[in-house]
């Protein structure tokens, strides 16, 4: 055992020193020679001119890396100044009323918004929080816990930063708050830029993936009119995460490094978890990416335990952090993890999968068992803790994919939203047309590709105890498992996870989002590398290590060139087109809301208009967007019988039982337009089983005995409603009743 000890120690030592001479600049080795003092013919030793190249070859990387610094902070803050630029252009934001201001967050972008108002208006932050935590305005005859029911942290942190900064004295609380938003994108550009120069090698690589994602905006983000949205704040956190969890793949890394590459992905991760109640979903999707590569032996067990790991404990402090909201030890993430666990414990066992049928049979069984084990500690966590928080989600999905044919009010009102369908196709022919797309599909197939010659020789090896991810790269038993994502594990890793939120995004078009900044990182990586630059020169015939650099820089710059050319032109245009905010039927609501109700009057409408209602006006609300609560949507359901075919007596009784003072019809809503069935007033129909016009499947429904409420009631002379309800308000849009 000593000689072989001595043998390898030598053989590392002649590998060392041939690794020093090696040319900094071309990357040749130099022949060694006895006299060092070999001169050249100008006089000059061999040893001052390697001297002077690698002085050269140091300059040059540092200022490279300098360069790249510089132009990532640029991008970032021009990014940000044209999304407010944008945003300003749309609504003239920075002229508007304040009620303007406040209508223009629709939906339940007003209802997070509110939060935010509510801080900054309270006495105190201890006030503000107490006000938070025992919340009776948000839905009536019901105290709340905000902070468990809603991810809206980020809105107390800007107004306790607001407030402590002293920021007032120049600037106005919404401001604040959109500039905060804005701020944090350009942080997500940098994240993207970064991720592409660490897999390219190369900063210019990060432009072109900054520009594929700028000038695909209308598939990349939504920020600039959807600003207070969960995924506003959350995405950028998640883009970071990735940055660093590439960076923690990558082979070689020194202790320290991965230490402190865990410890950002820990923050991020926990800053994205808080931030989305949809950040459950995400993390099993990563999850899930990294079991596949540990199991596939493309990224060491180690690695994909410490960042599982790292997700588990994040998010059981967002759990402590929701007062222990039940929804998030009840995901499926927290479920899968110690299913990974468990399998990959089992996994390592036994010898590595050698022989082609017997290996995929046991990838096959991993699979299968991690997924029964998921199940079933799911099932168990629920049954426990009594979660039904989000069990519309899962009769949505079993609607979706046609598993269950349902008339539950839930899960069609959201197989009628667009943001909740298949992608549609124009989404494909928008990324193509900007370049996008072609160059995404030439990177994930190429990725792919290599991924299956992997996957290929870990199954056929014939030496048991031999993994892929062996650092031992002198080992000729390893050399039969290499492959070229074997020093590059964190290009596996994009192209899997890219794989599912391409799947998420396709069944789902709201998490679009997801998927397209994938695209750009690996669309501007497949252009810019400089590994696959050298393979296809050398291909070619071609070594030379300048001729690499030129051509790979030159392909980057030439397809940054044609982006430019093609949608500047758009760009342009964009930015010209002034618009102006202008909903004066809304404005009017508000405004007699504030004047002529009391403050503790309860109101009862659409959700997404009540939203507006509780951040103009402080109203008490019956319903609001956020629907992550089982009885919260029971309530909307009832309150949303005003637009079904039911008897004033009916729904008079209703409201007096959720302490209903005025109901709020929207004849957008009573006469809206649209595909038979998807209209809200056919959903309550379907869900009160009453046969709808246009709809031919009718079994089992019925027809109705009374008309459509809101319709009626408009008749005034009609004594059946007038003595329940009193016309109080009134514009072309709304109509408010008061409850007698």
């Amino acid at each position: 055992m000593s000689s072989e000890l001595r043998q390898r120690k030598q053989k590392t030592v002649k590998s060392s020193r041939l690794d020093t001479d090696i040319n900094p600049v071309t990357d040749e080795r130099i022949d060694s020679h006895e006299d060092s003092t070999d001169q050249s013919e100008d006089g000059v030793s061999h040893d001052e001119m390697d001297d002077n190249a690698n002085i050269v070859w140091q300059f040059s990387s540092q200022l490279s890396i300098v360069i790249g610094i510089a132009v990532a902070i640029f991008i970032a803050y021009g990014y940000a100044v044209y999304i407010w630029t944008l945003h300003e252009n749309r609504l003239w934001f920075s002229n508007i009323q304040e009620v303007e201001r406040e209508i223009s967050f629709r939906t339940e972008s007003g209802l997070y918004y509110s939060y935010y108002k509510q801080m900054i208006n309270a006495k105190s932050l201890k006030q503000g929080l107490y006000e938070l935590t025992h919340d009776n305005i948000t839905e009536n005859w019901r105290t709340i816990n905000v902070l468990e029911r809603m991810n809206i942290y980020q809105e107390v942190i800007l107004s306790v930063l607001y407030k402590t900064l002293n920021i007032q004295k120049w600037l106005q609380p919404v401001f604040f708050y959109i500039y905060s938003v804005f701020t944090i994108h350009g942080l997500y550009l940098i994240a993207l830029y970064m991720t592409t120069w660490m897999l390219s090698e190369s900063w210019l690589a990060g432009v072109l993936a900054a520009a594929f994602y700028v000038f695909n905006k209308d598939d990349s983000t939504r920020v600039e009119f959807t600003i207070p949205l969960r995924e506003s704040f959350s995405l950028p956190f998640l883009f970071l995460q990735i940055l660093f969890i590439t960076y923690y793949l990558k082979p070689g890394l020194s202790a320290t490094k991965q230490r402190l590459s865990c410890c950002c992905i820990a923050v991020c991760t926990f800053l994205f978890a808080l931030s989305w109640q949809f950040a459950q979903f995400v993390l099993l999707l990563q999850a899930l990416t990294l079991f596949s590569l540990a199991l596939l032996e493309l990224i060491p067990m180690s690695q994909m335990r410490w960042i599982l790991s790292i997700q588990f404990v994040c998010l059981l402090l967002v759990c402590v952090a929701q007062f222990f909201h039940p929804m998030i030890p009840g995901s499926l993430v927290i479920s899968f993890i110690p299913a990974a666990f468990l399998v990959t414990y089992l996994k390592g066992q036994e010898p590595s999968a050698h022989g082609l049928i017997r290996g995929t049979f046991r990838l096959i069984g991993h699979v299968t068992s991690v997924v029964a084990l998921t199940v079933v500690i799911n099932v168990i966590v629920k049954s426990i803790l009594l979660v039904e928080a989000d069990e519309h989600i899962f009769k949505f999905l079993s609607a979706k994919f046609g598993a269950s044919n349902t008339r539950d009010f839930d899960a069609n009102l959201y197989l009628c939203v667009g943001a909740f369908g298949l992608l549609p196709m124009d989404t494909f022919y928008r990324l193509t047309d900007h370049l996008l797309f072609p160059f995404y599909g030439i990177a994930q197939l190429s990725l792919l590709v290599l991924i299956i010659i992997a996957v290929w020789k870990m199954l056929r090896s014939s030496e048991p105890g031999i993994s892929c991810c062996n650092n031992d790269t002198n080992s000729a038993d390893n050399h039969q498992h290499w492959h070229p994502l074997k020093d590059r594990p964190e290009l596996a890793f994009h192209c899997i996870q890219t794989v599912f939120f391409a799947c998420l995004a396709i069944s789902t078009m709201r998490f679009k989002y997801l998927w397209t900044p994938e695209m750009c990182i690996l669309a501007a990586f497949v252009v810019s590398d400089y590994q696959t630059w050298k393979w296809l020169l050398k291909k070619c015939d071609i070594k030379s290590e300048i001729t690499v650099w030129i051509v790979r820089h030159a392909s980057t710059l030439t397809l940054l060139v044609a982006l430019l050319i093609r949608v500047l032109p758009n760009v342009k245009a964009e930015l010209e087109e002034l618009r102006e905010f202008y909903d004066p039927d809304t404005v009017d609501l508000m405004n007699w809301i504030k004047d002529f109700t009391k403050e503790d009057a309860v109101f009862s409408g659409s959700m997404q208009l009540l939203a507006g209602v509780k951040l103009c006006t402080g109203r008490k609300l019956t319903n609001h967007p956020h629907y992550e609560d089982k009885l919260l949507r029971e309530k909307t359901f009832q309150v949303y019988q005003y637009y079904g075919r039911r008897s004033p007596e009916e729904v008079y009784d209703i409201h007096k039982s959720i302490g209903t003072d005025y109901i709020i019809l929207e004849d957008s809503i009573c006469y809206s337009g649209g595909p038979p069935g998807c209209r809200l007033p056919d959903l309550i129909d379907i869900a009160n089983g009453h046969v709808v016009e246009g709809i031919k499947d009718r079994e089992g429904l019925v027809v109705p005995l009374y008309g459509r409420f809101c319709d009626k009631i408009r008749q005034r002379k009609n004594a059946e409603y007038t003595k329940f309800f009193k016309l109080v308000f009134k514009n072309d849009t709304f109509h408010v009743y008061k409850v007698l």
